[in-house]
């Protein structure tokens, strides 16, 4: 499988948009602090993913998150989330 997520820094309360194909692997390694993209801003918490079969279609969505659009898409998605959890 391959999968878009979304983690939320509980430090900053700021979101990272990613693809792998080990999704907890993923996570663990960025909250171990050994991803230099989210290094300085973990903990963090996957809030949200997709799943698909063909990395070509991951891959292609992974961008929609990153979007203008996509950002309020997933915070309408998560709205009861993001206004009960603390950053």
């Amino acid at each position: 499988m391959h999968y878009v997520y979304v983690l939320r820094s509980l430090k900053d309360g700021k979101l990272y948009t990613g693809y792998t194909t080990d999704l907890r692997d993923r996570v663990a390694t960025h909250n171990s602090g050994n991803a230099s993209s989210t290094r300085n801003r973990h903990p963090l918490r996957l809030m949200y993913y997709e799943a698909y079969l063909l990395a070509e279609d991951a891959k292609a969505r992974e961008q929609f998150p990153e979007s203008g659009s996509g950002k309020r898409f997933i915070r309408r998605q998560l709205a009861h989330y993001l206004s009960g959890s603390s950053p």
